[in-house]
């Protein structure tokens, strides 16, 4: 008992000295002192690194956090065309349709040639049953934000036009996955480099973008903007367009290991906005209005992503769930709570409005800000447009999770 005591011990010390606190993933050791949240109203800070495609199966949803109701609760499920969700749920079936609750419904749902919203919603309506999502206290009202693929100009050459690199996952990265030897660690990773036989926490976005720019000669493409490579980490995935007219799209390959920090709080503290105020758009302005202080801006989040280049004929990036994303039906959850890859029904208002949007999506992506039972991150797609709409977008929202028949029997 005292070996396995101190073993747990060595763990959280080494954790602790990784991930910058990070005691609340070891269930032996005393709680940590938390850092102050990130600001809520800013959906891009909150929107956080997309974690890279996983094949395992993910974990199950909490039981007291779905429960099954009938369709006529579903609040605006007559107002959308399931229809439009269809191609959606074929790449959701890629990994799922091996699982025998997902058998039927993956089979089903390939044979459709008219998809028409009438006999598409029936479909739905039989072979799925509807679970009200909530949290422990009964609560039903969360939280919608959300994302997109921006579009970055970039130089495969440094320049004075281009000063600013994106660098690939470095060659000393060190990753320590726990899981076989302390599976109560659940699938948290350590992240860090070795130093002189010791492993030391991974450098900071800090000592990265400084002046002794550690990993020179690491670099997959250099961009003319410091604040829309910040805001690319945050998505995730974005497109670099070079000067020859090609373009090539990058996708998140690994993180630091640093926790993620918003910016918007070193702005609030300083009187620069409000609250209401808050938005990726006005960050932005700011940041160009203030060149000197960016530096100081940006190094308030530690944490750093590093980028793989995908494949040319990739059209949209791969979620968490490993299939590629779709435009305006695709979330980022909590697999926690609503299981990857299922259906989920979206009852929330449109950004910045408070117009109705009832949405059909599926869930096949997740985020390192999105925590909790009512929570989705929307995909709003690719470029210039989809940014204004995630960087607006902080909605109220109910949601419910679509489980196949099978698999929400007792």
């Amino acid at each position: 008992m005292l070996i396995r005591d101190a073993q747990k011990l060595t763990v959280c010390i080494a954790m602790l000295l990784l991930s910058a606190c990070s005691w609340r993933f070891c269930p032996e050791c005393p709680p940590c002192p938390q850092p102050a949240p990130p600001v809520a109203d800013m959906p891009l800070p909150e929107a956080v690194e997309r974690l890279t495609p996983v094949a395992e199966k993910p974990e199950p949803p909490a039981p007291s956090a779905l429960v099954p109701v009938s369709w006529s609760e579903v609040e605006g499920w007559q107002e959308d065309d399931p229809a439009l969700v269809l191609d959606a749920l074929l790449n959701s079936c890629t990994p799922l349709r091996l699982r025998p609750q997902w058998q039927t419904v993956c089979a089903e749902a390939a044979t459709f040639e008219s998809r028409s919203g009438d006999e598409v919603r029936t479909f739905f309506e039989r072979r799925f049953i509807p679970h009200r999502v909530q949290r422990p206290d009964g609560d039903v009202v969360g939280l919608a934000t959300g994302y997109y693929v921006p579009d970055l100009r970039g130089s495969r050459q440094p320049s004075p036009d281009f000063p600013y690199p994106l660098y690939r996952r470095p060659d000393d990265l060190l990753v320590i996955d726990l899981r076989e030897v302390y599976p109560e660690l659940g699938s948290y990773r350590l992240r860090g480099r070795l130093d002189q036989q010791r492993v030391r926490p991974y450098w900071d976005r800090a000592v990265i973008d400084g002046a002794g720019r550690p990993l020179a000669g690491q670099e997959l493409c250099w961009v003319d903007d410091p604040v829309e490579l910040f805001f690319l980490q945050i998505q995730g995935s974005g497109r670099i367009l070079f000067e020859d007219g090609s373009r090539v799209m990058v996708n998140y390959a690994e993180q630091n290991g640093h926790p993620y920090r918003s910016i918007g709080k070193w702005l609030l503290d300083r009187g620069v906005m409000t609250r209401d105020q808050m938005s990726m758009q006005n960050i932005k302005a700011w940041a160009r209005a203030n060149l000197d202080l960016v530096g100081e801006l940006l190094g308030q989040n530690p944490s750093y992503v590093f980028f793989r280049e995908l494949p040319a004929d990739v059209a949209s990036p791969p979620g968490a769930l490993g299939v590629p994303l779709t435009p305006e039906r695709s979330v980022a959850v909590d697999p926690r709570y609503t299981p990857l890859g299922a259906p989920v029904f979206l009852a929330t208002t449109w950004p910045n409005s408070d117009r109705p949007l009832y949405r059909l999506m599926m869930a096949q992506d997740t985020g390192g800000a999105i925590k909790g039972p009512v929570r989705v991150d929307f995909f709003w797609g690719l470029g210039a447009a989809a940014g204004i709409q995630a960087g607006q977008m902080k909605q109220p929202l109910r949601m419910w999770v679509l489980l196949p028949v099978e698999e929400s029997l007792p």
